[in-house]
């Protein structure tokens, strides 16, 4: 044993002999720092209590304490987020709304890495390009918020990336090992080479054969991120991300299906060959960096000049055809705060700027011949501009009452041509009404513990690039914006300088023109809007640290937490094809979400995790006719930590998911031609793995 031990330092020196490890609480720890919670919005951080919006903050611990393959448990532990899995390394993404225009992606919301828009101009988030691991931290706020971070109508989510808070020089290597074949490693090299320069680089690589026939994953991912403070009021960062996925997509089933055999794939018919034979899938290699530079010209005034981009060359073996995408985008964020400014009692901060994009998108089609390409079907050049300008003003009364006003000006346009098959009028021009989106909300600190909160804000979303041009290879030129007015309250609490956190909130939201995806025989896709969807619900959630730091006893920390989410969704006006689905649920939301989450910590640094999520059944189809029954997940993740001298730390961990052996469809393919919904989730699984830290 000491042989190893002097065998893993010497190493260890070869590699960084300057890293000097202090005993900062990190993600490695089972127990929790106790420090005030602050949430990274409008621009700067904020305390929990402070923040007019409905905001949460996921942690690198939170991430880690689950399974560290996907983000999926930790933004589900976020009341009004629903993440689904289709098929491994296919996912989806709602705040605040239904999935019920997102085959797979994200709609509605607007995602950042730091200052930059993953979002691109053409409305899309790749959010499988993420490593888990890679994120420092997650930071949300739901509900429209648009006059600040562009069009969306769902809320906004903000990853802040490893690298850009490095405390100390460390390298950790993951390594993770489960069933259906899963491989998992990831390194991490942090250094902070002095006060005024840090950096990190992140590679992972990520590999599962499936549980269902025709369905694994191959993931590599490259990640890096600079903070550069070259002068006392000066800072650049940069950030770059490139991920190579692919993965096979096995297909929605019949309920007869799923319950024959969940594990097979679609089958084929007298017409259409299954996905097994197709071998359906897709291909993703994207670039996404940025570089963002902010100087503080005065200790009241700072600006921020960002410039960003990404490049995708996407391809998708469908079951009906083989479709190639080459996708580039290039953008713009600028903006002046002028902070604190303190008179009489008074607080007062402005914000101005825009964010502008731009998207050059060919998507080209051709017939699908046992996953290869063959002959042409469609070629589509589609270009889109999306500009917007926003201000924000703050006012908070004595530390106790704080108001926002803010407004921002939206406009967008997309110009096609398409290539192949001619056709008498090739091109043409959609351009979207500029909108104003106003927000005007207000918190008020009862006590130091109490603060009380409410909002009326404007929620815009514009139809995405693979909305208006879909696979059924059309341009939808009459496809309308959603858009609709939110007016939400809450109340939230914070002791203990976060040992007991509640937040509640309920909200009502009415969308005009929800866009609906529809399913032809054939698989390919259109979408269409629905008219008037109306979205009430209830959000609550709840964090308590109940015993922490015990020196006796067989458990020294027992941390829980809880989240609740009520939804009454409907459709008030909708019409389509001679049905009259008014007064229906709203596809793909259920009613009732709850999840919580048990962390126990024993002597020797031993650790339990324990989670819950109680979904209930949700409608599959716009008529209500069919739905996914309820089900009931309970994952395990045992930890130990051991110190090594004071050099290295290491983690070995065990996991357990669906515990149950639940019979359940996690992503389902909402009005799906031949009621091919059910996309069946794996039975009881395992993990397991290590993690070092030097």
């Amino acid at each position: 044993m000491f042989r190893v031990r002097r065998i893993i330092l010497f190493v260890y020196y070869i590699i960084n002999p300057s890293i000097i490890l202090g005993q900062e609480v990190d993600s490695l720890s089972l127990r929790k720092a106790l420090e005030p919670i602050e949430i990274i919005a409008y621009f700067n951080q904020q305390p929990l209590l402070g923040i007019t919006s409905s905001a949460q903050l996921i942690s690198a611990r939170k991430i880690e304490i689950q399974q560290t393959t996907t983000l999926l448990p930790a933004l589900n532990s976020v009341p009004g987020i629903r993440m689904e899995e289709r098929s491994t390394g296919s996912y989806r993404l709602s705040i605040r709304g239904s999935l019920i225009r997102s085959p797979f992606g994200v709609r509605n919301i607007k995602i950042y890495m730091d200052e930059f828009p993953l979002t691109d101009a053409g409305g899309n988030t790749y959010i499988n390009l993420i490593d888990p691991v890679s994120i420092n931290s997650i930071h949300i706020m739901k509900g429209p918020d648009g006059s600040l971070y562009g069009a969306n109508s769902g809320g906004v989510i903000r990853m802040q990336p490893n690298g850009l808070n490095v405390l100390r020089n460390q390298i950790s290597l993951l390594l993770n090992f489960g069933s259906f074949g899963l491989i998992q490693q990831h390194i991490s090299v942090q250094k902070k080479l002095n006060d005024k320069y840090s950096f990190s680089i992140d590679q992972s690589f990520t590999s599962n054969n499936g549980y269902r026939e025709n369905s694994s994953l191959k993931k590599k991912t490259f990640q890096t991120a600079h903070k550069y403070e070259y002068s006392k009021k000066n800072q650049m960062r940069f950030i770059i991300l490139f991920t190579d996925i692919d993965y096979l997509t096995p297909g929605g089933l019949t309920k007869n299906e799923m319950y024959e055999n969940p594990r097979m794939s679609r089958p084929g018919s007298d017409s259409i060959l299954s996905a097994k034979e197709q071998k359906a899938g897709v291909t993703n290699k994207t670039l996404f960096g940025g570089i963002v530079h902010e100087a503080n010209f005065t200790n009241k005034v700072l600006h921020s000049f960002s410039i960003f981009g990404s490049y995708t060359n996407f391809e998708n073996s469908f079951i009906s055809n083989y479709e190639i995408r080459k996708e580039k985008n290039l953008g713009v964020r600028t903006w002046l705060s002028f902070k604190d400014t303190v008179l009489s009692g008074i607080r007062l901060q402005i914000q101005l700027g825009l964010e502008g994009q731009k998207g050059w998108n060919s998507i080209n089609n051709f017939y699908n011949d046992h996953g290869h390409a063959t002959k042409p079907q469609a070629f589509d050049d589609l270009d889109n501009s999306y500009l917007s300008y926003f201000i924000r003003t703050m006012v908070k009364l004595y530390d106790k009452l704080t108001i926002e006003t803010s407004l921002g000006l939206n406009s967008a346009e997309i110009l096609y041509t398409q290539m192949y098959p001619i056709i008498p009028i090739p091109s043409g021009r959609i351009l979207f009404d500029d909108i104003l989106m106003p927000r005007i909300a207000a918190s008020y600190l009862v006590n130091n513990t109490i603060a009380i909160r409410g909002s009326v804000s404007k929620g815009y979303s514009l139809p995405t690039i693979s909305e208006i041009r879909s696979s059924d290879k059309s341009i939808n030129t009459y496809l309308k914006p959603e858009e609709g007015i939110n007016y939400e309250v809450g109340l939230r609490l914070e002791m203990n300088n976060g040992r007991l956190i509640g937040d509640l909130s309920y909200y009502h939201y009415k969308m005009n023109n929800g866009i609906v995806r529809q399913v032809r025989e054939s698989g390919d896709e259109h979408y269409i809007n629905a008219g008037v969807i109306k979205q009430r619900s209830i959000e609550a959630s709840g964090s308590a640290d109940l015993l922490m730091y015990q020196n006796k006893g067989l458990l020294r920390a027992l941390n829980y937490q809880t989240s609740f989410t009520y939804n009454n969704f409907k459709f008030e006006k909708y019409r389509v094809n001679g049905n009259d689905f008014t007064n229906n649920r709203v596809t793909g939301v259920p009613d009732f979400i709850w999840i919580n989450t048990l962390l126990l910590t024993f002597p020797l640094q031993l650790g339990l995790n324990i989670s819950q999520n109680y979904t209930s059944s949700t409608p599959l189809n716009d008529a209500n006719t069919f739905y996914s029954k309820k089900f009931h997940l309970i994952q395990l993740k045992a930890i130990w930590n051991h110190q090594i001298f004071k050099t290295l730390q290491i983690q070995l961990f065990i996991g357990i998911d669906n515990l149950l052996d639940e019979k359940y469809s996690l992503g389902n393919d909402i009005n799906a031609f031949g009621h091919r919904f059910y996309n069946p989730a794996p039975e009881r699984n395992y993990y397991g793995g290590l993690k070092m830290r030097f």
